[in-house]
């Protein structure tokens, strides 16, 4: 055996002989752990104190036992594709390494090292044996929770007992089949242990961050999940926790840019056990569940961190280097801290220059629905486990459908077509390895296991938004995959978006655009608030009882019920401002006709009932009556926040159906009473050029707003006296019809002449490839498109600039 000692080679890093005495973050390799540690302390980050046990520690434990031949020849004949062969041998090479004569100096190191911490938090203090991998925590790839991690440890004991079975998890059967994998060798990779301080966050909250978006790799955005208790639970998925997203180049320049929060179930918590079991799970009080767990000012902390750790790793890497953070709340102190952290290594390695949709052909069933992890769609027949030793069940091509998973699971997810659980949110063991996989998962599907009939056949659709869909049957769909690098773009015009999904808006902001030419409020309202505004204004005096209960539901937590409506819209406007940034987003006011707000909650209570709703009370005619007056405030109020608070200036405002150029003035008028004045803080006004006194008055239009948005199709609809819901009357016309063109051609005039902006809304531009040289002709500025027809549209003018 060759001769080794302890101290010869570095085995113990104490983190104040590294250069700080309150900081421990650590990674596969530990050369760079001064520097690092250094770097981060002077930044403001807190994280445990303690000590490290080096990779070389873990390699010094297997030449002082003499078993790397052993090991290799227990391995020999190792199948990876055969799960009873991969867990007997599993099974063997721990024992041998738990078996095996730890070396006495290295035991008295650590003892000694363990006294260190006693001195400064008393007898038997509680810490935390965290292991890394360096096959692990890798910037090219990373498993989450290969090796184990043993809490509320105490006592020198106890302490060596958890240091030694850290060594043996390096051969864990997900350990060793995903080395297989990455064809690393497995006397190779190294694994070092850091012993730290408890937080105590069990009493706290804890959890994982991103700082990166991680469905669509978006490089601008930090996700936080957070939830009640020990961090386990998140990692595992235990919990359907509370996620927020901030907006980092906002968050820089000092705004507190909190664009989205959604509160998550938390159900249960992991606390502090007994001695013979270190940790218990138990139930969350219903008013816990019921707010988040972290204030708004803890999120913009960590997120701040993450900055900060990020940076660090990326001038390290020469390049950027999104990470996969763990932290935790001390519950006693209220004190934040880091406690992991490790480089991203699916969405930062991406091939960004290739676009790849997949598209569900034909809806069916819905069995269950839950967070969407990744874009993809799988189907198969769905195998269910609630416990992992029976994952021997699993046949390759399954849908893996389980309350959650944990590092066991990962040789059979790695051959499922998809995967279910009932728990967990987008940072859980389950939605990690399915990332890093590249299979499609649906998360906190809350009752999965019960309502997904076993092996029968489901679709399992992750492209359709946020959320995820499990369907009954094999449904068909398509992939389609585009290389930018291929795509051509037009010079002289703008090719922006109409757009308005905020849960779609990282993953589409990265086609190649100019930004949003139409952001509209619609969705927002319908899918997140529900509401009627003035339901909640006079909250008190609903009518309808069963209107009221909803709104009780719905607004539960919100002793003033206008804050809901005022949060809801300005996180759904931030998001799809944050996904665009820099460049312009257009939000156009709501433009619901009172048909379309009476369907809201409560909205019959105070809606006309119209004849003909489509040229009704609708627009600015709305806005500035005195009966919607105090629903309009609420928008600018949710407006104000976006660009004041949130930093977000690249939103603007449209007013749409804007029948006088009176009406637009008063609509500025009380605008600017909710202190959003033209001109101010950069901002601007558009108006819907979709009525033909917009074109007839452009010059007077002009005067008041900084430029105009042609609303084809009511423009259409009001030139020709159609209606456009009439199937009866589609062959009279579209936007191709002369007068259309005409009054369009007007308007583009009399703009560029004031030197106002003009752009387009509307497919007229991909329908009408005629119509799209018709605007370019004349010098549209802008012409804003769905994003489907985006590209191929944007090829299109891009030879009509040639010509």
């Amino acid at each position: 055996m060759p001769e080794q000692t302890a101290e010869k080679h570095r085995l113990i890093l104490w983190f104040s002989e590294v250069g700080i005495d309150d900081i421990a973050i650590v990674g596969g390799k530990n050369s760079s752990l001064g520097e690092m540690y250094s770097n981060l302390s002077r930044r403001g980050i807190r994280v445990p104190n303690g000590f490290a046990i080096t990779a070389d520690a873990y390699h010094y434990v297997l030449e002082h036992a003499g078993i790397q031949d052993q090991i290799k020849e227990i391995l020999s004949d190792l199948d990876t594709s055969n799960i009873h062969n991969l867990k007997s041998r599993g099974a063997r090479v721990r024992s041998l390494i738990l078996e095996a004569p730890f070396p006495k100096d290295l035991q008295k190191a650590i003892i000694d090292n363990y006294r260190k911490l006693e001195k400064q938090y008393g007898d038997g203090v509680d810490v935390a044996v965290r292991s890394s991998g360096t096959a692990e925590d890798l910037a090219e790839a990373s498993f989450a929770g290969q090796q184990d991690t043993f809490l509320n440890i105490r006592g020198t004991r106890s302490l060596l007992r958890a240091c030694r079975h850290c060594f043996a998890s390096m051969f864990t059967d997900r350990a060793i089949s995903y080395r297989e994998d990455q064809n690393f060798d497995h006397l190779s990779v190294g694994l070092s242990i850091t012993v730290q301080k408890m937080v105590r966050s069990d009493k706290g909250a804890s959890g994982v961050m991103f700082s990166i978006d991680t469905e669509s790799g978006h490089k601008d955005i930090i996700l936080i999940n957070a939830s009640y208790g020990l961090g386990e639970i998140v990692v595992q998925g235990a919990a359907s926790p509370d996620e927020f997203y901030v907006h980092k180049p906002t968050l820089k320049q000092g705004f507190p840019s909190i664009v989205s929060k959604t509160l998550g179930t938390k159900r249960v918590k992991m606390l502090y056990g007994s001695r013979s079991k270190r940790t218990r799970v138990v139930t969350v009080p219903e008013k816990d569940r019921k707010k988040f767990c972290i204030s708004d000012q803890e999120v913009l902390t960590l997120a701040r961190w993450a900055t900060v750790i990020e940076e660090h790793y990326s001038n390290v890497a020469g390049h950027h280097r999104p990470m996969d953070i763990e932290w935790a709340k001390d519950g006693l102190t209220g004190e934040m801290f880091i406690v992991q952290a490790r480089p991203e290594t699916v969405m930062s390695r991406r091939d960004g220059q290739v676009l790849e949709s997949y598209i569900l052909e034909k809806e069916g069933e819905l069995l269950v629905s839950g967070f969407a992890v990744g874009t993809k769609i799988g189907v198969g027949r769905t195998c269910i486990i609630k416990d992992s030793k029976y994952i021997d069940q699993f046949n390759k091509g399954d849908v893996l459908v389980t309350r959650m998973t944990d590092p066991d699971w990962e040789p059979i997810m790695k051959i499922a077509s998809a995967i279910v659980t009932d728990e967990g949110g987008r940072t859980s063991h389950a939605a990690i390895v399915s990332r890093e996989l590249g299979i499609p998962a649906v998360v906190g599907a809350e009752g999965a296991t019960r309502r997904i009939p076993p092996e029968k056949p489901v679709t399992v659709c992750c492209s359709e938004g946020d959320i995820g869909k499990v369907y009954a049957g094999n449904l068909p769909f398509k992939v389609k995959r585009t290389s930018l690098d291929k795509i051509t773009r037009p010079k002289k015009t703008q090719i922006k978006m109409i757009f308005g999904t905020p849960e779609l808006a990282f993953k589409v902001a990265q086609i190649p655009n100019d930004g949003v030419g139409l952001a509209r409020e619609e969705f927002i309202i319908n899918s997140y608030i529900k509401i009627h505004p003035l339901a909640l204004v006079n909250y008190p005096n609903v009518s309808n009882n069963g209107a009221k209960k909803k709104i009780d539901k719905l607004t539960f937590g919100y002793d003033d019920k206008k804050a809901f409506y005022v949060d809801k819209l300005s996180y759904g406007i931030a998001t799809i401002a944050a996904a665009f940034y820099p460049r312009e987003v257009i939000v156009r006011l709501v433009d619901f006709r009172s048909n379309e707000y009476a369907e809201l909650i409560g909205g019959k209570q105070f809606e006309p009932d119209e004849r003909n709703p489509m040229i009704g009370w609708r627009g600015a005619s709305r806005y500035i009556d005195p009966v919607y007056r105090p629903a309009f405030d609420l928008e600018c109020k949710a407006l104000k926040r976006v660009r004041d608070d949130m930093g977000l200036t690249n939103v603007k405002v449209m007013i749409p159906f804007c029948r006088t150029v009176q009406e637009g003035r008063q609509v500025l008028k009380i605008m600017a009473e909710n202190g959003l004045k033209r001109g101010v803080n950069g901002l601007e006004f558009y108006v819907m050029c979709e009525i033909p006194s917009n074109v007839v008055l452009a010059d007077k239009f002009a005067e008041i707003f900084d430029g105009f948005s042609i609303g084809s199709n009511d423009l259409t609809q009001l030139t020709l006296g159609l209606d456009r819901d009439s199937g009866r009357l589609a062959h009279v016309g579209n936007e191709n019809n002369l007068a259309v063109k005409r009054l369009i051609a007007d308007v583009i005039k009399v703009a560029r002449k004031h030197k106002r902006k003009i752009g387009i809304c509307g497919q007229g531009p991909s329908d009408f490839p005629d119509f799209a040289e018709f605007l370019v002709k004349r010098g549209i500025d802008s012409i804003s498109l769905n994003p489907d027809t985006i590209l191929e549209t944007g090829m299109h003018l891009a030879k009509l600039e040639k010509k």
